[in-house]
């Protein structure tokens, strides 16, 4: 299986682009992480009620995000599903794979490029609110929406994200780590050691 993360020029799957690419195999361990300039035609979208703009989000101008002399987002594509087909299991893992997936998907078919995605996907987001009901009963739901953001997905698994702006490497393994702590009750990535694992996340008859 492999987590990913895009990161993107806002979250209309038509009208914005993906710009960087990250992801992590977790059988292999091998990392994956690139970025390329938006399509003339992609648009800067902010998302409705964000506290920040895209612009502080990604901490990337519109110039940059633009920039001629980075490649296209099409020669990215086609580098990260070349990378993408030496995994052994052909699943991804995202906060939230309809946002993911999606993109990649409908970028593929804009430029008629061979999809490896696997359409069943792990959604980091719903694992961890059914493991949160089991613990307090309830899931997490606020004005009748859920509300388990990857900002209380890491809370819930005893961690916190320190940065200012997003990478999709760095989210990427941020996802990892929560996956590895909901799902197997360990932690995976030594940088994460700080933050303790919550007792009612550790397996009582581990070893």
């Amino acid at each position: 299986m492999i987590v990913v993360d895009i990161e993107t020029s806002g979250i209309d799957f038509n009208k914005c682009g993906i710009w960087q690419i990250g992801a992590i195999d977790l059988e292999s361990r091998e990392e994956f992480i690139d970025e390329c300039r938006i399509d003339d035609e992609d648009e800067m979208i902010n998302i409705p009620g964000a506290e920040k703009t895209v612009q502080e989000i990604t901490g990337k101008t519109e110039q940059e995000l633009r920039d001629s002399k980075k490649q296209s987002q099409k020669q990215l594509i086609i580098k990260f599903f070349q990378w993408f087909k030496n995994s052994k299991i052909k699943n991804i893992i995202c906060q939230n794979p309809q946002f993911d997936w999606t993109f990649l998907r409908i970028k593929s078919l804009k430029y008629n490029i061979e999809f490896p995605i696997h359409y069943r996907c792990f959604d980091l987001h719903s694992i961890a609110q059914i493991i949160y009901k089991n613990i307090h009963g309830n899931f997490l739901i606020d004005k009748e929406k859920s509300d388990m953001d990857l900002s209380k997905t890491l809370r819930f698994c005893g961690m916190q994200d320190e940065r200012k702006e997003h990478n999709a490497l760095e989210d990427a393994k941020l996802e990892a780590e929560c996956f590895s702590r909901l799902v197997y009750h360990k932690e995976l990535f030594p940088e994460f050691s700080k933050f303790p694992i919550p007792d009612y996340l550790k397996n009582k008859e581990a070893k």
